[in-house]
């Protein structure tokens, strides 16, 4: 397997709030823009991909539904606005992921394979993707996730068929458990969510700050659906850790508020699956000096694309975002599956699959080009694209990951929002 780079950035954040951020339509769309042509370029064929997404519209990670869906609807319009030269057109049906405690999936995802979807995006949570991934693959149809970061799906037997544009956890618990390290910490505790992503991630936690010295003195879990917490809390605070990482999705909001009372906040460290701008849902000063940590690259290089998905959304009648958490890898992975289509000549999901290492540069014999209307043009023209995405340059290995990423370092201020570190 290709090594994987971690690169840990400080970076100026990206805004993001639970609650009150746009949700898109949960129906079929298809998505229609003005058509462009090249000479010297030929439509491939007349191909119509069909891709279902299974994002968080409801349950523990809702507020990432918003973005993640909103990256897929800007890319799609930027694949639809070339069809007329590639012959492609694109269709996205919605549907919700929902999480493991109301099971969302249970119904959506029959439902998405009954619309014989070639690919299903989602889900963003780990430990609800390995609720249906034997259901997508064994249909034939690729599972590619924007969000999925837990290292079981690095051996996953998914007959060829994930993909992730996001990082595996081996990554980020890197970059955290060293950051808590050289923040002079000699002692952790952890409250863990108990799914593939908490567990995982609070593992290379684990193993990064044990390996700098310290020691874990508490990291008692909590299922999905839980809604009180005062035996995690209690059982942490007894250990008198020297900092308390919270490895946990939404339910953060009910746990800061009987932490903070007792510990410093300036001890507290945050993940991707609850790293938010909390602003005035908790006192003034409530977070000030509590730090986490989030995949992705640095809102100097997102800048013009968040602009530019703000821009998109505004003229299709929605409002702005407040959080932007993946929707760089969503619309990355729209892309890159309607360029392994094209590549492929057929919308067939294994035929797609085929094709998705080779235009992401993970074949290592393309031609770099970092948009769907230039790398369509390679391909075109006979060539390989090899595609540098939003996210990051992707470049999948041979079981379906991105071989390199960068992780933001991020702090919290008196105003309960998080900036660059």
């Amino acid at each position: 397997m290709t090594s994987t780079k971690a690169h840990a950035i400080r970076s100026r954040s990206l805004k993001t709030s639970i609650g009150g951020v746009a949700i898109l339509a949960t129906t079929a769309l298809v998505l229609s823009g003005c058509a462009t042509t090249d000479e010297g370029t030929t439509p491939a064929g007349d191909l119509t991909l069909k891709i279902g997404t299974a994002l968080p519209q409801t349950g523990n990670l809702a507020f990432l539904g918003p973005p993640e869906e909103a990256g897929v609807a800007y890319a799609a319009s930027e694949v639809e606005a070339y069809a007329e030269t590639t012959g492609l057109s694109l269709e996205i049906v919605y549907g919700d992921s929902g999480d493991t405690d109301n099971k969302a999936y249970e119904t959506e995802i029959p439902r998405l394979l009954g619309e014989d979807v070639s690919a299903i995006l989602g889900a963003a949570s780990s430990g609800v993707s390995l609720q249906f991934i034997d259901q997508v693959t064994g249909a034939g149809v690729i599972q590619f996730s924007p969000a999925n970061t837990s290292d079981a799906f690095s051996t996953y037997d998914d007959n060829g068929l994930y993909f992730r544009t996001a990082p595996s956890d081996v990554l980020q618990g890197e970059v955290l458990g060293n950051l808590i390290a050289e923040d002079g910490n000699q002692t952790l505790g952890m409250i863990v969510l108990n799914d593939s992503y908490g567990t995982g991630l609070a593992k290379y936690v684990t193993e990064a700050f044990e390996a700098a010295g310290g020691t874990v003195v508490a990291a008692p879990t909590y299922n999905t659906g839980d809604t009180t917490f005062d035996a995690q809390i209690s059982e942490v605070l007894a250990a008198d850790p020297d900092a308390i990482a919270l490895i946990t999705f939404a339910e953060v909001s009910t746990i800061i508020p009987n932490i903070v009372s007792d510990f410093p906040a300036e001890k507290l460290y945050f993940v991707d699956g609850n790293l938010a701008n909390f602003g005035d849902e908790f006192a003034e000063g409530t977070l000030t000096g509590a730090k986490g940590t989030l995949p992705g690259l640095s809102v100097d290089t997102l800048g013009d694309f968040t602009s530019a998905l703000d821009a998109f959304l505004e003229a299709e009648g929605s409002a702005a975002l407040d959080e932007y958490s993946y929707a760089a890898e969503s619309y990355d992975a729209v892309i890159l599956l309607s360029l392994a289509a094209l590549a492929a000549g057929s919308t067939e999901g294994a035929d797609i699959a085929a094709k998705l290492q080779e235009v992401s540069g993970g074949s290592g014999d393309g031609e770099t080009c970092t948009t769907f209307a230039a790398c369509a043009d390679i391909i075109l023209d006979g060539g390989v694209a090899d595609y540098d995405g939003i996210s990051g340059p992707i470049t999948f290995d041979e079981v379906g990951d991105p071989t390199e990423a960068s992780i933001g370092i991020y702090i919290y201020g008196d105003d309960n929002t998080y900036t660059a570190y």
